[in-house]
């Protein structure tokens, strides 16, 4: 019994060591907005690569583990690879179609507002690739904790930790709304890992002081967060 014990102690161990240190292989290595593509055709950007990240593609990669198999099937609905298909918006494509991976646990751990998303995927395509679709405009409500709120999350595990932001990105700039305006990875320690465009790497931060920073513009909302399935 003693035996079972020693090792069933050494075995959560192991499961928290690896789950504390997702995506760290990652950290310092350089930020590139949008470097990923389908290798051809309207984005011509590479399926895989580990020496330049945004904030979604980090995610998408830490999940992943660097396995690109993987990663078609968190970037692309079904994991059938063509840019029509790609995952472009976290509200109404990321979230929905990888639901078999993470789950939104917002309302654990705080009282949580909506934000109101309606995404024109038809203007944001013509607008920014050219390329012609009759996609309707689709609308969906994020839960999220409102910046003002946020107290002290007691996660066990890692969690994805998405920046919702208001109606600032409209069709007057990039075609569409948005609401998740960045992503990242919230350790249990506190520690906010991400790809960041203001530091030019992805970096490891105190997740408190860049919550209470990104609080003071009056365009950031607030925080959803996302369990990671087993």
């Amino acid at each position: 019994m003693k035996i079972f014990y020693i090792f069933a102690f050494c075995f959560l161990v192991i499961l928290d060591a690896h789950s504390a240190t997702i995506g760290e292989r990652y950290v310092g290595v350089r930020y590139v907005n949008n470097p990923l593509g389908e290798g051809r055709g309207v984005d011509p950007d590479p399926l895989i690569r580990t020496d330049a990240f945004d904030c979604t593609t980090f995610v998408e990669t830490a999940l992943a583990d660097g396995d690109i198999n993987k990663l078609t099937k968190i970037r692309y609905k079904n994991g059938v690879v063509n840019f029509e298909n790609r995952n472009h918006f976290t509200e109404t494509d990321w979230l929905p179609n990888n639901s078999d991976i993470v789950s939104d646990v917002t309302s654990k751990y705080g009282r949580t507002a909506v934000r109101r998303v309606k995404i024109d995927r038809a203007n944001w395509l013509k607008k920014n690739y050219n390329v012609e679709s009759r996609t309707a405009r689709q609308n969906v409500n994020l839960n999220y904790i409102p910046y003002r709120t946020v107290k002290k999350i007691n996660n066990t595990e890692p969690l994805v930790v998405l920046f919702i932001g208001d109606k600032y990105k409209n069709d007057n700039s990039i075609g569409t709304d948005l609401a998740v305006m960045h992503m990242g990875f919230l350790l249990p320690d506190g520690t906010l890992r991400h790809a960041s465009s203001e530091h030019g790497r992805v970096v490891d931060t105190d997740f408190y002081e860049y919550v209470a920073n990104r609080q003071k513009s009056p365009h950031n909302l607030g925080i959803m967060l996302l369990e990671i399935k087993k």
